[in-house]
């Protein structure tokens, strides 16, 4: 049988539907794959949604899709694309090469990566000139249990899914806390607040600019983008973000969203973002601590940060050694274009990569789930 690989159109979405339903992977509606098609940074370098894999009768058996986001050095404007959601389908085993071919041909980005690899997706990169990075922290991932009865009755349902699987009912959504959604007053120290603001002329726009005068290789993270993120019409649950506050200037922000891996796994408060200024070094241990005093009240089972840089393992210090160790492979992997310097101003969070787009939505009232 013979494949090809072609760009995402936008009526495709209930392909990709499909596609993501064979893995038990989270769907979109129409709507979210149009909110995810017009981000702005991938419409400024006109680069593909995603490829699809098609067989010689154009049945899809496969995709990627193309994460494209605008990051920022010393006042100049770089493109990086980050590969998410990659399917291949069990009578097309071994295409994922050519999906990743078209997708690390890509002209024009400073970096080619994904932050997200699992177990057996991890050892594909590397034969496309992918590195795992950085160096010391590209397997790691930090997660904080807070209810270990919920999390141990988790992982007695993923034995269970394992050895019996027709026991589990896809279709019947486990371990699901009534707190979720309920709209819990947070409690905040003295600095620390909810932050709603986004609007060009705000103190976070004010933080944003300070942030990227640094000259530090920085995401986007300006307002506008910010709107553009929080936008996406199949989110259930709005992402709790605070600022850290020095007098009246924000120093430092983190962003959180509550979210749940498949139907049996428990609630989990994942930090999607966490960035201060340099010279703000009690900002982001502040901002995690406080997370982790409200995740309970929010109805997680654990906190957990699923991208690490190793300057954020030193501002977390004694946190980041109370958490435990999730992952063990290395799920971070990146190619550097070799003419773009200091690439070791790089420190990624989740923001970075395709977490903040590909994370399950918990399913409170939801049309999602009915898409396509």
């Amino acid at each position: 049988m013979g494949y090809t690989v072609r760009d995402v159109q936008g009526r495709d979405f209930g392909v990709l539907n499909a596609l993501h339903r064979s893995v038990g992977w989270p769907l979109r509606s129409p709507e979210g794959w149009h909110w995810l098609n017009r981000n702005p940074a991938r419409l400024e370098c006109e680069a593909p949604a995603g490829w699809i894999l098609d067989t010689d009768k154009g049945e899809a058996a496969g995709f990627t899709g193309n994460l494209v986001q605008r990051f920022w050095h010393d006042g100049t404007v770089l493109y990086r694309s980050s590969a998410f959601s990659i399917i291949v389908a069990p009578h097309a085993r071994g295409q994922s090469r050519a999906l990743l071919d078209t997708f690390s041909r890509q002209p024009g980005m400073f970096a080619l990566y994904t932050f997200n690899a699992n177990p057996k997706s991890s050892p594909l990169f590397a034969r496309h000139n992918l590195q795992a990075w950085p160096p010391t922290t590209h397997a790691v991932k930090l997660s904080w249990r807070l209810d270990p009865v919920t999390c141990a009755m988790g992982r007695l349902w993923r034995e269970v899914e394992h050895c019996a699987p027709r026991l589990v009912d896809p279709s019947r959504e486990r371990l699901l806390n009534p707190r979720i959604g309920a709209g819990e007053t947070l409690r905040l120290p003295p600095g620390v607040a909810v932050l709603t603001d986004f609007a060009d002329a705000s103190r976070y726009s004010d933080f944003w600019k300070a942030l990227r005068a640094e000259g530090r290789i920085v995401a986007d993270r300006s307002p506008a983008i910010l709107r553009w993120r929080l936008g996406d019409p199949d989110s259930t649950v709005p992402p709790v973000i605070l600022s850290f506050s020095r007098g009246e200037a924000i120093v430092g922000y983190a962003m959180a969203v509550m979210a749940k891996v498949n139907v049996i796994e428990p609630p989990v408060l994942e930090i999607v973002d966490t960035v201060a200024l340099r010279d703000a070094p009690r900002a982001i241990p502040v901002l995690i601590e406080t997370l982790l005093a409200n995740a309970r009240r929010l109805g997680a089972a654990k906190v957990r940060i699923q991208v690490v840089n190793p300057d954020l393992l030193r501002r977390l210090g004694p946190f980041a050694a109370s958490a435990g160790r999730e992952g063990g492979w290395g799920h971070c992997h990146v190619r550097f274009d070799p003419g773009v310097e200091a690439t070791s101003t790089w420190a990624p969070t989740p923001f970075d990569g395709d977490h903040g787009v590909c994370l399950r939505p918990i399913p409170v009232a939801s049309p999602v789930r009915q898409a396509a």
